[in-house]
Parts: C-alpha cells; sequence; structure tokens
C-alpha cells in the first residue's frame, strides 16, 4: 500500500502513529507529495479527485480517503483495538471527532496566514477558528481525561495529533493555559514512541 504524506499534516499524522502503534509501518510506503489548498500534487489528485491528505492506494480496491476511513480499516486490517466495540465506541468516535475538528481549525488558520497576502487575512476569521479550539480544549479538560486516563484509542491519537499541531503551528497562542490535566496528559502521551517517531520537522 502506498500513503500519500506530508511530515506536516496532523491528519497524515495520525495514520503514521496508529502504523506504529500497530508496529506495520513496514506495510506501507510514504508518498511525500507537496500540495496545499491553491496548488495540488497531480499524483495526488489521480488518486483522490478532492486531492487531500491522507490518501491510501491498495493493490487491489479503491484508493481510501479521509484519515478517518484509512485508521478505521487499518484497524481492522490487521486487528488492532484501538477502535473499542461497545458504549465506549461511541466515546472514541466523539473523541477523535474533537480531535479531528481542532485540526480543521487549526489547519485553516495556518493557511490563512501562510497562503494568503498579510493585507487579505482577516483577523476575524482567525479568531472564529481559535475559539472553536478553546472551546474543544476547555471541554477536554473538564470532561474527558477519565477517558484519555485509559486505554489508548483513536481518540487518544487524534487529540494527540491535533495538540501536536497547535505547539507546531500555533505555539505562541499556548493552549495549555488554563488546561492543566490536559497539558499533563499530553506531555505524557507525547513520549510514545509513536509520537516521537512521527513528529514535524522544524522546516516543515
Amino acid at each position: 500500500m502506498k500513503l500519500y504524506h506530508s511530515p506536516a499534516s496532523p491528519y497524515v499524522r495520525k495514520v503514521c502513529v496508529l502504523l506504529h502503534e500497530l508496529n506495520r509501518t513496514d506495510a506501507v510506503e510514504l508518498k511525500t507529495v507537496t500540495t496545499t489548498v491553491m496548488a495540488s500534487d497531480d499524483g495526488l489528485k489521480a488518486a483522490n479527485p478532492l486531492a487531500r491528505l491522507p490518501s491510501l492506494e491498495r493493490p487491489e480496491g479503491t484508493t481510501l480517503y479521509d484519515s478517518r476511513v484509512i485508521t478505521a480499516y487499518l484497524n481492522d486490517l490487521y486487528g488492532g483495538g484501538l477502535y473499542p466495540q461497545g458504549g465506549a465506541r461511541w466515546d472514541t468516535l466523539t473523541l477523535e471527532a474533537t480531535g479531528d475538528g481542532m485540526m480543521d481549525s487549526a489547519v485553516s488558520m495556518a493557511y490563512e496566514v501562510r497562503l494568503r497576502p498579510e493585507e487579505r487575512q482577516s483577523t476575524d476569521w482567525l479568531e472564529a477558528q481559535w475559539s472553536k479550539i478553546t472551546r474543544a480544549l476547555a471541554a477536554l479538560n473538564a470532561r474527558w481525561m477519565s477517558h484519555l486516563s485509559g486505554p489508548v484509542t483513536m481518540g487518544h491519537v487524534s487529540v494527540g495529533c491535533a495538540l501536536g499541531y497547535l505547539d507546531f503551528r500555533h505555539g505562541p497562542r499556548n493552549w495549555r493555559h488554563g488546561n492543566d490535566a490536559l497539558a499533563a496528559w499530553f506531555a505524557e502521551f507525547e513520549s510514545r514512541a509513536s509520537m516521537q517517531a512521527t513528529r514535524p520537522p522544524a522546516d516543515a
């Protein structure tokens, strides 16, 4: 299988963390591409009509895209336990959606700053996106710590990758302020081998 990859993408990082957690990194070739919303890689467009990362090409069958589709597929394929069954499944999926939603807003903010000329950037847009992130952070810190303290699921991975991306692209906003429990959890989670192996390079 071939995974279209960018080291800066938190969505790609989710997939790579999963592969490390399952000890299956050798099962997927990383195809690193340079692509933005303004200029899509031709190979990626051929694999995924939306030209979005990550996309997983399989020797047989359709190319899979959207990180949640890919992680669910790989988890099932390799018998992972990162999507538990029963009532815990819905908590896991909701937690994963929370992490993914934080990524959506954080990536949108990064695009606004990195791709638009300064005179066309919208402060209102940036602050609206950041307010979504701060609400999610507060909810995680207040209501989700018991779940995050349990066995690792894709919810943990998504939240961890989202927080890592906030450090990577929005460090000066200091998401840890007022979120002490979440910050302490992330300090431990970030030390996992899977997270260390997938950290984006500083120049990405």
